[in-house]
């Protein structure tokens, strides 16, 4: 055992230069995430801006008690749930297939070429992609064109003013957005797979969908499982400033998610202590989420983070 830690520290020192680059990614980390936690406490207390935290007085699971009373908060539950699942379900395969079909194209500078547009979405702001969707979903705009063209609607729909159309809305603004990017990492995981299995199966009489399937797929499966675990550990999470860019008093009733709900009874009304309280709740959750989609993962398919 010794001897083994003895070659793995040498290892490290081998490396120096690789490993160091860690450290900023650790410092980071050890600022922004592990330092605020301290500030969970504020979730027993009622805390109040004006006064040092620790002259707050300890109220225990008071807070806790009083979001789970609350109708809005489980109405914010129900959206979360909403949006997540569809983003989930019909979201999480279309970067894969993406990644997959992009492979596939034998021209390079066509796949290049596919790949770079593919990618220029991800690193336009909320702020200017969800105004643009807002055009487009708007009065006179493409989308109602566009149906009107295709005799799918008679008339032109307001669909950011109707609550039902919203979770659709930012289930395909997020695809346009980041599939992209999202399938970065699927490229780089089929970058990887030896050309020689591609050979062998292309002697054995294997097609192109057989080597897809076969060869690709199954090679990247630890990829796909990592990344769908991390995907359910989240699904109590939503992407905030794509609801808060998209989010109107029309549609508010199957738009306020659960990072909304923080935010507005954290920084808009003041509650910090009760946003608090939702916010550990959350991340327990999502805990326990990620350790059970890890085991499941890990049964049924072999493959797990830890």
């Amino acid at each position: 055992m010794f001897q083994y830690k003895a070659e793995q520290m040498k290892a490290l020192l081998r490396q120096w230069q690789l490993q160091s680059m860690v450290i900023p990614g650790i410092i980071w980390m050890f600022i922004f995430c592990y330092i605020p936690m301290f500030w969970l406490i504020i979730a027993f207390m009622d805390f109040s801006i004006a006064k040092p935290m620790l002259e707050s007085p300890f109220v225990g699971l008071k807070h806790f008690q009083d979001f789970v009373t609350d109708d809005r908060f489980w109405r914010s539950i129900r959206n979360t749930l909403g949006m997540s699942t569809i983003k989930l379900v019909l979201g999480f395969p279309i970067p894969i297939l993406f990644a997959l079909l992009l492979n596939e194209i034998r021209s390079l500078r066509f796949k290049r070429t596919v790949q770079t547009i593919s990618y220029l979405p991800h690193f336009i702001a909320w702020t200017i992609f969800g105004g643009i969707a807002l055009n487009w979903l708007g009065e006179g705009g493409v989308v109602n064109q566009l149906m009107m063209m295709l005799g799918l609607q008679e008339r032109e729909i307001l669909f950011n003013s109707d609550p039902k159309y919203f979770w659709w809305i930012t289930f395909f603004t997020d695809i346009l957005k980041e599939t992209g990017w999202s399938a970065i990492i699927y490229i780089a995981a089929i970058a990887g797979i030896d050309p020689g299995l591609y050979e062998a199966a292309e002697l054995d009489g294997a097609n192109r969908w057989q080597r897809m399937w076969h060869i690709t797929v199954q090679s990247i499966r630890p990829t796909i499982a990592i990344l769908f675990i991390l995907a359910v550990s989240g699904i109590l999470g939503s992407n905030f400033e794509q609801i808060f860019m998209l989010k109107n008093n029309m549609n508010m009733k199957m738009a306020e998610s659960l990072d909304l709900y923080i935010y507005n009874m954290g920084l808009v009304s003041g509650r910090h202590s009760f946003s608090t309280a939702v916010l550990f709740a959350r991340s327990i959750v999502a805990l326990i989420l990620l350790l059970l989609a890890n085991q499941t993962s890990k049964k049924l398919t072999g493959d797990s983070i830890f």
